[in-house]
């Protein structure tokens, strides 16, 4: 949870124990993802798929509990079995148990890839073109797959990312 690894009250605060008037910069999403998870894996990627583009593309307000139960019912699902999933503990489980993972990993922000050949991989980057979102995943795989010795590649700034989505 990047809200929880860039928050300002200190080690102890948990994004996750605060009250339910709390309002979470990505609680909700991330129990979407995972409620549309246990639906199917088609609704996952596709409910996935609909909350970024609806958050990154179209900047739209996704923080909320109705908002995720709402794109989940537009994405297809039915509103009472997404419901019951997304109010499960066990999707609160799920966030809180991958981000542990994560914190150990020493994962610290997004896009991260991760796999047991690949180890952990943080790159910065606009989003490509769809067009070349493929090619540009494999192109990262394969410079940097099996080559842990490889530690960090940069463009210096400025001048990037001046120019780089033009």
């Amino acid at each position: 949870m990047l809200e929880q690894v860039n928050n300002k009250n200190g080690d102890d605060w948990k994004a996750w124990e605060q009250s339910s008037d709390y309002i979470s910069r990505g609680i909700w999403p991330l129990r979407g993802g995972i409620a549309s998870s246990y639906i199917s894996e088609d609704y996952r990627d596709i409910f996935s798929n609909a909350i970024m583009e609806k958050k990154h593309v179209d900047r739209h307000d996704v923080r909320s509990r109705e908002y995720v139960i709402d794109l989940a019912v537009e994405c297809g699902m039915n509103k009472n079995e997404f419901s019951k999933y997304l109010d499960s503990d066990q999707t609160m489980d799920s966030i809180i148990q991958d981000h542990l993972f994560a914190e150990k990993l020493g994962i610290f922000g997004t896009p991260t890839f991760y796999s047991d050949t690949l180890g952990v991989l943080f790159v910065k980057m606009f989003t490509p073109p769809k067009e070349e979102s493929v090619e540009v995943f494999n192109h990262l795989l394969g410079v940097s797959e099996n080559k842990k010795y490889l530690g960090e590649i940069k463009r210096p700034q400025p001048p990037w990312p001046r120019g780089a989505i033009d």
